[in-house]
This record gives C-alpha cells, structure tokens and sequence, in this order.
C-alpha cells in the first residue's frame, strides 16, 4: 500500500524580514550622521536680503582656530582641491566630480573673525573645482 506524500509549504519569514529591514534602516541612519559638523565651533557673519540655496553637495567650513573642515572632517587647504576634484584618480574621484554644472554648490561657513589668509585658499579650492560657493550668513533681521 502507498503511503501519500505530504506537501510542504515553503513560506517566507516575514518576522525576520521585518527584523532585518529595521536593523538595515538603523545602520544607514547612523551613517548619514557622516556628514555632521555640528561639532565645529564658528559664529556666522551677518547680511540681510539672504536667499537659501536649493542643493547642498559639499560643506567646507573654517572655525574659530581657523581650522578648515570638509564635511565636518579636518583637511588641510593642499588637500581640498583634490578631495572636491580629482579626476586622475582612478579609486577616489573628488566630491563634485561626477555631479553636473548647477548642481555642484558647496555651503561655505566661516567664522566672523577669519581672515582671507585661511578662507581665499577655500574659495580658490572650491572655484577650482567648479564649485558654486553659498556663504553661510546670519540674517540681520530679527
């Protein structure tokens, strides 16, 4: 006599799944944080009439100790130029290499009392580098 053949049902684990795509979901949350520099230290000079840029690609920043920061990361100004356009290298192309004229803008945040000698080297850097400078001012109307 035969005996009849169970059928087994192959399921997908939806629990696990779930599980796996909130652990996913944290771990690119934490890496966004990357980009942060709300550890630097810089007081915004002032204007008024300010307009806001519509993209942010880069963000070059110069502290109170006129140190200069990439991305909220210490560079040197010999290596800015490269870091925002390289494109002889064949591993690590810059920043705004890849990204299209009218979407390369970098936001530029220096403190009040930089002198050109630390910020001309950044604007020359990013100009370079076919950047388009949006400087971080305070707006005076209040």
């Amino acid at each position: 006599m035969a005996l009849p053949r169970r059928k087994h049902i192959a399921e997908v684990p939806s629990v696990a799944m779930g599980d796996i795509a909130f652990l996913l979901l944290i771990f690119f949350v934490i890496l966004a944080r990357a980009r942060d520099d709300s550890h630097i230290q810089w007081v915004p000079a002032t204007g008024a009439d300010l307009s806001k840029p519509a993209t942010m690609r880069v963000s070059v920043s110069i502290d109170r100790d006129n140190v200069t920061y990439l991305n909220g990361q210490k560079i040197s100004h010999e290596q800015l130029g490269p870091a925002l356009w390289n494109p002889e290298g064949l591993k690590d192309k810059g920043l705004l290499y890849n990204v299209p004229a009218g979407k390369r803008t970098v936001l530029l945040k220096i403190h009040k009392d930089a002198t050109a000698l630390f910020f001309e080297p950044v604007i020359e850097a990013v100009s370079g580098a076919g950047g388009e400078l949006h400087h971080v001012l305070e707006d005076t109307k209040k």
